[in-house]
């Protein structure tokens, strides 16, 4: 069974950075690809990057392309979602999510399919 923890949010005022960090366990390569989604004001969460864990290929949702980026270490089996220069409509609660090994990744729409869930972070971006 996948287990996600999430550390790394915080406050920040605009234009700032943080870095994310989820843990996996037992292992990224128990996966077949970890994301993060948000959830801000809009009730409904929104798929905000995507790794596979196989071949390291990302996605971005077009409101973080540019911005965020997402990479995986593992040695560490630790996924990182660095976040530069973040803005008001950033904020929220960032949960990291993956997909169990053979249940072939789902995109960013896919969430209903991911099966493992981190308890979230919070991120706060003030002006």
């Amino acid at each position: 069974q996948v287990q996600l923890v999430e550390s790394g949010g915080g406050s920040v005022q605009v234009g700032g950075s943080l870095i994310l960090s989820c843990t996996v366990s037992p292992s990224i390569s128990s996966t077949d690809c970890t994301a993060w989604f948000r959830q801000g004001v809009d009730p409904v969460p929104e798929g905000v990057a995507i790794i596979n864990s196989d071949r390291y290929r990302t996605f971005y949702a077009d409101s973080v392309k540019g911005r965020f980026t997402l990479s995986q270490d593992k040695f560490t089996d630790t996924i990182y979602l660095r976040m530069d220069d973040l803005q008001p409509h950033d904020t929220g609660m960032y949960y990291c999510a993956a997909a169990p090994l053979g249940s072939l990744c789902p995109g960013l729409s896919g969430r209903a399919r991911f099966k493992a869930w981190g308890h979230g972070t919070q991120v706060t971006v003030s002006t």
